[in-house]
């Protein structure tokens, strides 16, 4: 009886290639939003068999999902595609899978099974000027084609649901929103913590923090002339990041404004050591063009450091009246937002209160549930 039940448990595949396990830019956003799912879904008893499919199972390790390493190279994009168009419809077959789940904007082909698809952000098609004419082309094509295909999709923002709506006339009963959640992780420390990690690091007593690849749609370089219109030589710029595409214009930009020695580049930091990076910090600054929600703005609000975003996209739904917004194109704005937080302590004092309760509204224990609700419509609504 105990064998019949476990036959009984719909199966779902996910395909979780995005997962890495690579100390580099592509263990940002879209890897910690999956791995953060995947482990919450492994805890609840949620009534599924999970198949997933990964070149990195290291990362889910002891969560007791059945993690399926697939040979192929799909840590690069064309090894990824083929799998997925390829080797994912044989194997989804063989598995008897009763549901596909793609993780990162594009389904099969051939798919044998119901689907659902993922989609963070439309930035290539919002800006597909900002990215390689290839992964451009592919990603407007066929996330377009699996959105229109999958029995459910997931954005990841009320924004990104009414962009995938809009651009790809996928009607809004069919796109749910599975919203990131903030890991505990990120908490505010003492300020003597704060200090000895600025110490280590050698790094000024206060400095602007930037998270994220840098990459155009990141709007680096307005951020770069805002630091440099505050004319403070004692407050450092901190671009915490990987090399995405299209980054040599941001070192250009700072060797031409002989700013080399104010505007710091450490890199990609590994997740253990960001929580101190965001305390250490006077204020985190976000200035993207356009974002599917921005990670680095709850990470910063739960870490009670102060918040300066743009106006834009998803961003006002993370931020909510937590953080000072500004027109991405305004530098001026951004330059006289940066001056008030870092010379008002009181201003920094109340941001810093209303984020930490702006933050608790995001929890991965909502995000699981939420998408382990979408699996049932996907499974029993046609």
């Amino acid at each position: 009886m105990t064998s019949d039940r476990a036959a009984a448990r719909p199966r779902i595949g996910i395909n979780a290639h995005l997962l890495t396990g690579s100390q580099d830019y592509r263990r940002a956003g879209i890897h910690n939003y999956i791995a953060q799912l995947l482990r919450g879904m492994a805890q609840a008893d949620n009534g599924y068999d999970f198949s997933v499919f990964c070149n990195s199972p290291q990362v889910l390790s002891n969560t007791g999902l059945n993690l399926i390493s697939t040979r192929w190279p799909a840590e690069r994009p064309l090894g990824r595609i083929m799998w997925e168009q390829l080797a994912w419809p044989i194997s989804a077959r063989r598995r008897k899978l009763d549901l596909l789940h793609s993780m990162a904007f594009v389904t099969p082909y051939a798919l044998t099974a119901p689907s659902v698809v993922t989609v963070y952000d439309l930035s290539f098609i919002h800006y597909p000027e900002q990215f390689p004419r290839p992964r451009q082309l592919y990603l407007a094509s066929q996330t377009r084609r699996s959105c229109r295909s999958a029995r459910r999709v997931v954005a990841i923002s009320g924004s990104g649901r009414q962009d995938v709506h809009r651009l790809f006339d996928v009607p809004l009963e069919r796109i749910d929103v599975v919203s990131p959640g903030v890991d505990p992780v990120y908490h505010p420390r003492s300020a003597a913590e704060a200090a000895a990690f600025r110490q280590q690091r050698d790094l000024p007593e206060r400095y602007i923090l930037h998270v994220g690849t840098l990459q155009p749609r990141k709007n680096i370089r307005l951020l770069i002339d805002a630091y440099a219109d505050l004319g403070r030589d004692d407050v450092a710029l901190v671009l915490v990041g990987g090399k995405g595409w299209f980054y040599d214009d941001i070192f250009e930009q700072v060797q031409a404004m002989n700013l080399e020695n104010r505007i710091l580049f450490p890199g990609y930091v590994p997740d253990a050591d960001l929580p101190l990076w965001y305390n250490a910090a006077a204020v985190l600054t976000f200035p993207s063009y356009y974002e599917g929600f921005g990670i680095p703005i709850l990470e910063a609000m739960a870490s009670g450091t102060p918040v300066i975003a743009a106006m834009t996209s998803a961003i006002p739904e993370v931020t909510g009246d937590a953080a000072l917004l500004f027109d991405p194109q305004d530098e001026v704005k951004l330059s006289k937002h940066l001056a008030a937080v870092l010379d008002e302590p009181g201003l920094a004092a109340k941001m810093r209160a209303q984020g930490l309760t702006r933050a608790k509204r995001f929890t991965w224990q909502r995000a699981t549930d939420e998408m382990l609700e979408v699996y049932r419509k996907a499974l029993t609504e046609t």
